[in-house]
């Protein structure tokens, strides 16, 4: 059975930092591209940050870039998305997912292309 969980999220404050992870089992996440998205209720979903399977390739939303990083373990079968410098707008529950369909920049953005997904994980800023 192929899962996706991430965990690491929490509230903090603005400023904070928090490390979200999302560990697979049932599927080796090296041979694929991984996905962050995030949603907040009453609004869209919105892709955050993708890592790409060959070259570990990232890409990021504009409104995160410089704080946010993505990046892998694969000896952890794990990927990683680093927040920091946190803002009470990154308030929402993110979730990872997979695809071993090819992607590249931010192509990698569309959420059909992910086969795999997470049950998500709430991050909440606020002081």
């Amino acid at each position: 059975q192929i899962q996706l969980v991430e965990s690491g999220g929490g509230v903090v404050q603005p400023g904070g930092s928090l490390r979200l992870s999302c560990a697979a089992s049932g599927l080796i996440l090296a041979a694929y591209s991984v996905g962050w998205f995030r949603q907040d209720p009453g609004k869209e979903r919105e892709a955050v940050s993708c890592i790409t399977s060959s070259g570990g390739r990232t890409n990021y939303l504009d409104s995160v870039k410089g704080r946010f990083t993505a990046s892998r373990d694969n000896a952890k079968n794990t990927v990683y998305l680093q927040l920091s410098s946190l803002k009470p707008e990154d308030t929402a529950v993110y979730y990872c997912a997979a695809t071993n369909k090819y992607c590249s920049g931010y192509g990698c953005y569309r959420p059909g292309l992910y086969d795999y997904w997470g049950q998500g994980t709430q991050v909440t800023v606020s002081s």
